[in-house]
């Protein structure tokens, strides 16, 4: 269904990818991989027709219906919610919106408005043979979790978590041949991106997602396309199925070459020992034909680099981490929190989790005294702890016009040089990189740069919330190795279940009607418990 023959793309002298030549089939889901940086965002811009200038060619059929994931959570500000998802229809849309005006102003004694009429009608039915487009809609936004009631108002009614679900709806509503979704998990809490994984994965026609979130990929994709090496390679499988493929792929490269070195070393200390001797010319001729013939390949290196996440703390814990007693908070009438109360022991590794709007960020901003509960309630810190914090928008804290080095060494000027450049090194900042202008750097490198100022820190008591935006899976799978290994105490909000599942050994949700369930456990024993109705 989508054909690319010959593709290169070039941003001046960088050459992101080049020669690339891929038929995307039917029934297939595609899961778009790589390293931040390598191409990715591009690839499906140039695919979706939204980057038009590259060398070579992308083929779609015109009589393909195509869909792509709007990033532009603003762009429908004045339309209502349910008009915003039949715009994903757009012949549909103005159809529909062109007859409700007819019929308002028309003049039907006008021949020629009774003919667009039945003109418009044809394209109703054939848009929407069984005139339910307003019955499916609703469907739609009520499995998104946006009620009914809510329908008829406007876009810039929502917050920006719920717009981009409608914006999810959208796509999703006309049933496109082609589908096109550039992280489309972000800011979905974690139903919702299983109700997201049960749509695509009836979805019948071709369909190419870039995500950092594993295991919605492994979850929908049948097909990974990983952008590496300037190349673009297709394997067949899910996320887990090409990690393993290309693991082994890169041994035996490795096993081979090695193999080849020897055979190359052996060939030329033969060709040196005898090709003087008259006796053995010949063989050593011979062997000189066959060491020009071996293929010694470099192995390329990848553009994926692991960051390496260590956090130590600096302080010895006591026997008292955190206690939480009765928090309750509104904003105005909005109750959000309602006497939460639990103790946090040495050593316990919590997941927060719950829906968009529980309240997960509040109380991670009373936990640490950013905030204070408007309702009451009291938070105890043991003596002998000192917290680290992950903020859910890092913008507000990396924000200076130094450079990253002057950024970080500010938070300790005692500490030494080569510690504070180690820090950012792990995060994969070299030492040129070190010295860019905080300004510069992009959504995922301060989330680089909060990571690194953390192990700086090295607090006994971590406090995260939502780590994972912007960070690539390489980054996201170093993290959840991090909080395993850590000695003291976590708490994170996240919506990666593959990151929760790495860490947690106990669950607090936090429920719309206020309760809360504090679950000791794993996230996947959680899961089975709650499917099994025992909590």
């Amino acid at each position: 269904m989508v054909t690319v023959q010959n593709l290169t793309m070039r941003y001046g002298n960088r050459v992101l990818f080049q020669d690339i030549n891929l038929k995307l089939d039917r029934h297939k889901r595609y899961g778009l991989i790589g390293a931040n940086g390598a191409g990715k965002t591009t690839f499906l811009k140039i695919l979706s027709g939204q980057i038009s200038e590259y060398e070579g060619e992308v083929i779609i059929p015109k009589q393909n219906r195509v869909g792509i994931l709007g990033q532009n959570q603003y762009a429908f500000e004045d339309f209502t919610i349910t008009d915003a998802v039949l715009y994903g229809n757009r012949r549909l849309y103005d159809a529909v919106k062109e007859k409700e005006e007819i019929y308002m102003t028309g003049d039907f004694e006008d021949d020629a408005v009774n003919n667009r009429l039945a003109e418009l009608e044809t394209i109703c039915v054939e848009e929407d043979p069984t005139y339910e487009y307003d019955v499916n809609i609703a469907k739609i936004l009520e499995n998104v979790r946006i009620p009914a009631e809510k329908h008829s108002e406007l876009m810039s009614t929502l917050d920006s978590a719920d717009k981009f679900k409608v914006l999810l709806a959208q796509v999703l509503y006309p049933k496109p041949d082609v589908l096109f979704l550039d992280e489309p998990t972000n800011n979905l809490d974690i139903e919702t991106i299983s109700w997201l994984e049960d749509e695509l994965q009836r979805h019948e026609g071709t369909m190419v997602v870039i995500s950092h979130d594993r295991h919605f990929l492994n979850a929908v994709v049948t097909n990974i396309m990983d952008v590496d090496y300037q190349k673009i390679r297709e394997f067949t499988g899910n996320y887990d199925d090409w990690y393993i493929a290309a693991n082994v792929m890169a041994k035996q490269m490795e096993l081979d070459n090695a193999k080849k070195l020897k055979e190359k070393e052996q060939l030329e200390a033969f060709v040196r020992r005898f090709s003087a001797n008259a006796s053995k010319a010949k063989q050593a001729t011979s062997r000189q034909k066959q060491l020009e013939k071996l293929n010694i390949e470099e192995i390329k290196p990848s553009s994926r680099r692991d960051p390496s996440i260590v956090f130590k703390a600096k302080r010895t814990m006591g026997d008292e981490a955190l206690e939480v007693n009765h928090i309750c908070h509104a904003y105005g009438n909005n109750e959000v929190l309602k006497d939460i109360t639990f103790k946090v022991n040495p050593g316990e590794k919590i997941a927060l989790i719950g829906g968009n709007g529980m309240g997960k960020t509040t109380l991670i901003k009373i936990l640490i005294e950013e905030m204070k509960p408007s309702c009451g309630g009291e938070v105890k810190w043991g003596a002998t702890i000192e917290n680290s914090y992950f903020p859910q928008d890092t913008a507000d804290i990396i924000k200076d016009n130094g450079t990253l080095y002057d950024w970080l060494r500010a938070f300790d000027p005692k500490r030494e040089i080569a510690e504070i450049r180690n820090c950012l090194g792990r995060m994969l900042f070299n030492g040129e990189q070190q010295e860019k202008s905080i300004e510069s750097i992009s959504g995922g490198e301060k989330h680089r740069m909060m990571l690194s100022k953390m192990m700086l820190e090295g607090g006994n008591f971590l406090v995260l919330d939502e780590p994972t935006n912007h960070l690539d899976l390489e980054a996201i799978v170093a993290l959840g190795e991090a909080l395993h290994n850590f000695d003291g105490n976590v708490i994170c909000v996240s919506h990666d279940r593959e990151l929760l599942d790495a860490f947690a050994t106990r669950i607090i949700e936090l429920r719309e009607d206020h309760t809360y369930v504090d679950f000791q456990g794993s996230y996947e024993e959680f899961v089975e418990a709650k499917e099994a109705g025992k909590i």
